[in-house]
């Protein structure tokens, strides 16, 4: 039988933290499905309801941690699936060092558009 191999240390600050955000994330994407195809329907949805939605403190909140935490499982399970592919070396650091570029970038982008729908002055 093949040997389990993993990048993650089993127990480690990592492996938990994948977890914790995946279980983060099913609950916000229940409560978006919920939102968005029971309460208001799809077709319903419009820019301006979303946007009265976004000038909630609680909502425009949860989003944004919803933004941070999507972008770290997301970027760190693709990072951890490569690395356990046998990725090494200077094309692991190239990997790493893009896949956090463009985190910064679709967090600062994802930032912006939230305070834009808020109301606010976008960064």
């Amino acid at each position: 039988m093949a040997e389990h191999y993993s990048s993650f240390t089993k127990g480690g600050r990592l492996w938990f933290v994948q977890r914790l955000t995946a279980a983060f994330l099913v609950i916000v994407l229940a409560f978006h499905f919920f939102l968005l195809h029971f309460v208001h329907h799809a077709d319903e949805v419009t820019f301006l309801m979303s946007q009265a939605r976004m000038t909630n403190l609680t909502y425009y909140s949860l989003m944004i941690l919803f933004l941070f935490t999507a972008t770290f499982h997301g970027v760190n399970g693709v990072y951890n699936a490569l690395v356990n592919q046998g990725l090494t070396g200077t094309k692991r650091q190239a990997v790493k060092w893009t896949l956090i570029a463009a985190s910064a970038v679709l967090l600062v982008q994802g930032v912006r558009t939230a305070n834009a729908w808020a109301g606010g002055v976008p960064i």
